[in-house]
């Protein structure tokens, strides 16, 4: 039996518009449609990893707007993942290798009284809701590109700060996917 990839169905048109309603073509969605067809399914792809790596649009953002411009929500919600889990695994290692240099170098008796309350105060609402919590609920405050880093700052594992992400990122984009898709269906 023969596997076929996400990428070759899109370029083969299996997944052109297959799921996504059709737009009058001189609306704006038609005209933005048109133009996403155009393009090679490659660079639809790329185009949405690098807007859903983006702080503040991530996966949710990249997959709303992928279904928007006529992707395949599969492919639209997969790039959004992708890009936004790149974004996040830079910035996860980043601050765990920081956290682990400064904590190498800290003199215990040099705390500023300032950053140790702030520094209580994030400890406090990351116990409260636990990684997967904070992981989840998160992006309703912040984006992931922050909330992340900041739990493993605290001592989070970063493994179990990276698995919750997944989790939130797939959640997060498959909805706003979906939402995209309903959207478009609403207006059709």
């Amino acid at each position: 039996m023969e596997t076929i990839t996400l990428l070759e169905l899109a370029h083969h048109g299996t997944f052109a518009n297959a799921a996504v309603p059709m737009m009058p073509e001189d609306s704006f969605y038609g005209r933005l449609h048109t133009w996403t067809e155009a393009l090679h399914p490659t660079w639809q792809w790329l185009g949405l990893i690098l807007i859903s790596a983006i702080p503040f649009v991530e996966s949710y953002g990249g997959g709303f707007l992928g279904v928007l411009a006529g992707v395949h929500p599969a492919v639209a919600i997969s790039a959004g993942v992708i890009g936004n889990m790149i974004s996040l695994i830079l910035v996860v290692y980043l601050a765990h290798w920081i956290r682990g240099s400064v904590l190498k170098r800290r003199n215990p008796e040099a705390v500023d009284p300032r950053k140790s309350a702030k520094r209580e105060r994030v400890i406090r609402i990351f116990d409260k809701f636990g990684v997967p919590g904070v992981s989840i609920l998160g992006p309703l405050a912040l984006p992931s590109q922050i909330t992340a880093p900041l739990m493993v700052s605290v001592g989070a594992s970063r493994n179990a700060v990276m698995g919750w992400m997944l989790v939130s990122v797939v959640l997060w984009g498959a909805a706003f996917g979906l939402l995209g898709l309903g959207f478009l269906q609403l207006l059709a």
